[in-house]
Parts: structure tokens; C-alpha cells; sequence
């Protein structure tokens, strides 16, 4: 439940950051695809490779293009601003959206990938 919450506040500043009458600009709204487009190669790598904690070039460069993507969605409302293709208080409201988002992912996949080990809690 925290997570799904983490998740709509974070979709809910990068929706301000479109909406708010001073900004009026739906041009920050793009960095949903990043959104969408991130967790897959460490997804597909994770299916398809028996991560065994060696060395795996696959997985190394799925990260690499996760990264990539996530750079690339806080780089992409910073030079919208500098170009004035969106007003700087939406570029800010985008980059906490986008901070809450990736913070959400990674608690996800923290939580999905961990070990059921430890039933002793109750």
C-alpha cells in the first residue's frame, strides 16, 4: 500500500507539473514513457539469465541501459527549461515526481526480488 501511494504522488506531481493554469504546458507528461520503458531490461535479463552473483555481461548491460533511460528522464525536463519549451517550476515538479517514481520502482523490485527466508516474524 505504501508503494501504490509512493507511485500516485509521484504521478501526481509530474501531472501538476502540466496542469497547474501558470504552466499550462504538457510537454513534461513525456517522461511517463521513461516510466514505462526502465524497468525492462533489467526485467528481461532477470527472466531470461540465472544471475548466480558472478560476473554476467547480459545483466551488466541491462543495467547499463536502465541507467541510461533514468538519466535520461531527469535530463530531458532540465533541457526543455533551458530551451523555455516548459517553465522551470514544471521542470522542478517533474524531477520530485520523478525522484518519488524511481524510489517506487526500486522499493518494488526490492520487495519482489528478496528472498522468503525469514517466516519467524510472527
Amino acid at each position: 500500500m505504501t508503494l501504490a501511494f509512493a507511485g500516485s504522488i509521484g504521478m501526481t506531481l509530474v501531472i501538476l507539473a502540466c496542469a497547474l493554469p501558470d504552466l499550462n504546458s504538457w510537454w513534461p507528461f513525456i517522461v511517463v514513457v521513461f516510466y514505462l520503458f526502465a524497468p525492462l531490461p533489467t526485467m528481461l535479463m532477470k527472466r531470461y539469465n540465472d544471475y548466480s552473483g558472478s560476473g554476467n555481461a547480459n545483466m551488466e548491460l541491462a543495467v547499463f541501459l536502465t541507467m541510461g533511460i533514468v538519466v535520461s528522464s531527469f535530463a530531458l525536463p532540465i533541457i526543455m527549461a533551458r530551451v523555455q519549451t516548459i517553465a522551470w517550476t514544471a521542470c522542478n515538479f517533474t524531477l520530485f515526481g520523478n525522484v518519488v517514481v524511481y524510489l517506487t520502482f526500486i522499493g518494488f523490485f526490492l520487495t519482489l526480488y528478496q528472498e522468503d527466508t525469514d517466516y519467524s516474524l510472527w
